[in-house]
């Protein structure tokens, strides 16, 4: 009987939290926490308000240091050039410049963050509904045509790791669809997605899991 070769082991983990926690004025927000987030899957994270799925976000964004613990981005230390590279967050604010067309803001994303190959610009506004947009001033839009440009900016960015919280905040039943099929095309291209929520919308993902954020005293495990 022939030698069975080892097993090869898989791809790294897009990112990786160990023990992970943070404190604002030596009282805990959250943490510990334990979990990964691969290619090709999205980790939905749950938590009543005050539990820190925004500060978590922040954090794993580079935006905040974390308390104790680590992240790694790719099983390498995380880096500001190595989060730059791998994820992009889509927070409360979303950075758009009212003065700017909803072009000139992709375009100014598109300086900062480089284009995701076979999009442009007039695309991504496509298809998050927006064409016809393309030269109107971004203070002109409602709240939700803002996330909507938000989100086509997601398109267009290469970062295969997308932080999103509260994506489904100011949308109506078709903004919300439009988020999970979004969030859906962008696993089967072998990226992947952390979303807080309050609500179970993200139902659209390919491979979905649940990160629970209880009481920050308490561990929790993803």
């Amino acid at each position: 009987m022939k030698p069975q070769p080892p097993p090869t082991a898989g791809p790294p983990s897009l990112l990786r939290a160990r023990g992970l926690a943070f404190d604002r004025n030596d009282q805990p927000i959250f943490g510990p926490l334990d979990f990964h987030v691969d290619a090709g899957e999205a980790l939905l994270v749950h938590g009543s308000n005050g539990s820190g799925k925004t500060t978590l976000l922040r954090v794993l964004a580079g935006l905040l240091q974390p308390s104790r613990g680590q992240i790694l981005v790719r099983d390498a230390p995380a880096s500001a050039e190595r989060i730059a590279q791998t994820c992009t967050l889509l927070g409360h604010l979303l950075g758009h410049k009212g003065e700017l067309t909803a072009c000139e803001n992709l375009e100014f994303a598109q300086g900062l963050f480089g284009r995701r190959a076979g999009i442009s610009i007039e695309q991504a506004l496509f298809d998050v509904g927006l064409a016809g947009f393309e030269d109107a001033p971004a203070r002109q839009f409602s709240a939700g045509q803002r996330k909507r440009l938000a989100l086509a900016r997601l398109l267009l960015v290469p970062a295969p790791l997308w932080l999103l919280d509260e994506p489904y905040a100011n949308l109506d039943l078709p903004g919300i669809e439009l988020v999970n099929r979004l969030i859906g095309q962008h696993l089967e291209r072998g990226g992947a997605a952390l979303v807080t929520s309050h609500g179970a919308y993200a139902t659209g993902a390919v491979r979905t899991r649940t990160l629970y954020l209880e009481s920050a005293r308490e561990p929790v495990d993803g």
